[in-house]
């Protein structure tokens, strides 16, 4: 039985996002998917310089959450920058 994720409180992009290296093909490009919520945590920490703890609050999850959310999106993004792999956000539709 597979673990139902709890409805988290993000910003719709209004589509998906595809991000991909300059001057490498799009055929056969390597993507990494960033979840929206690991985005919205992002967003939320990186750009206007929340605290982990008012993320989670306008998330409305933990801030275990927010962390474990950040991790994997940054890890997400600095992989695929260093390694030219495309980045796709998807909007939870």
């Amino acid at each position: 039985m597979g673990r139902c994720k709890k409805e988290r409180c993000c910003r719709e992009l209004g589509g998906s996002r595809l991000f991909k290296p300059r001057g490498v093909p799009g055929r056969g490009l390597d993507i990494n998917n960033i979840e929206i919520d690991e985005f919205e945590a992002m967003r939320l920490c990186d750009l206007e310089g929340k605290s982990q703890i008012e993320a989670a609050e306008a998330m409305g999850v933990s801030r275990g959450t927010i962390q474990r959310l950040l991790i994997k999106g940054r890890k997400k993004v600095v992989e695929s920058l260093l390694n030219n792999k495309g980045i796709l956000i998807e909007d939870k539709e």
